[in-house]
């Protein structure tokens, strides 16, 4: 563990268990977990990752990228991902704490900063940075208002807005203020990829999508392809598969019905495609993961 974020890391095991808790600050939330030589389906929302303790691995597409400690992760875009949690040194868990992006926010801080021209954003709309010591003390200072709730109200933006400021001034400054810039390309993906989550069981209209993005067919199928690693059918075919694996987690639905529930026309088709993204059958993935937690 890097010995500069001993203090994060003890403030952020006082006030989450295992698992994911979203803290009492808007937007932010704390992960603890165990490693595993699993590598599990996840959806990243629009934030910042900093990883306290432990290390991930997250592949997109044929991306592949890997952080801990030292770095923190930008997600320009709600992306899906294949990840995997590893562990610390001697056992210790994979502890992190993300901030969910405002993009009203980062327009009023980007709006009163120095002018900056920036090139049209290219590549995936996922980066690794380096930490530094700048972010390290304004992070602390906003997870140390989890020990003083009554002072998150009045201090809590302002530590936001600190945070936000200095990643702006950072080597993906450039990513972040695209997500500030309505006309941009990446703000029109994000339209289209909120359009895809917002009707994700209902056959993908390419002409609807082109209307909530505001951009041609040509321009859309670039423009995804390019910041997502995926093409719009494919983002969508991601998102229902991981719908139906909690649905079936939850034990109250059969495949079949599942398959229907998030948009299959055919459950035989469902099955080949939950094989092929998950490497085994729907009824065995979820008895295999019932099995690794102690579950029926």
């Amino acid at each position: 563990m890097n010995n500069d974020l001993a203090p994060h890391l003890a403030i952020a095991l006082r006030h989450a268990p295992p698992g994911l808790t979203a803290t009492r600050i808007p937007r932010v939330d704390l992960c603890v977990g165990q490693g595993s030589t699993d590598k599990a389906p996840c959806l990243y929302r629009s934030m910042i990752c900093f990883i306290l303790q432990g290390s991930k691995r997250v592949a997109i597409n044929e991306s592949l990228l890997s952080y801990d400690s030292e770095q923190y992760l930008i997600s320009a875009l709600d992306l899906p991902l294949i990840g995997q949690i590893l562990d610390a040194e001697g056992g210790q868990p994979y502890v992190a704490v993300s901030l969910v992006l405002d993009p009203a926010i980062l327009a009023e801080l980007a709006a009163i900063m120095p002018p900056v021209r920036d090139s049209e954003q290219k590549g995936i709309g996922i980066t690794i940075n380096p930490m530094n010591a700048s972010l390290r003390d304004t992070l602390l200072r906003l997870l140390s208002l989890l020990d003083t709730p009554a002072d998150i109200p009045v201090l809590g933006p302002m530590v936001e807005r600190e945070l936000l400021y200095r990643l702006l001034l950072g080597p993906q400054g450039r990513l972040l203020r695209q997500i500030a810039q309505p006309d941009g390309a990446l703000s029109s993906i994000r339209r289209a990829v909120a359009w895809i989550r917002d009707n994700y069981n209902a056959r993908l209209r390419i002409d609807a999508l082109c209307d909530a993005s505001g951009m041609s067919r040509a321009s859309l199928h670039r423009h995804f392809l390019s910041m997502t690693g995926l093409s719009p059918i494919r983002y969508q075919k991601q998102l229902r598969l991981q719908e139906a694996r909690q649905l079936l987690l939850a034990g109250e639905h059969r495949a079949s019905d599942v398959a229907f529930a998030v948009g299959y026309e055919s459950a035989s088709q469902f099955s080949r495609e939950y094989l092929r993204q998950f490497g085994t059958s729907p009824a065995r993935d979820v008895r295999e993961i019932r099995q690794a937690i102690g579950g029926k």
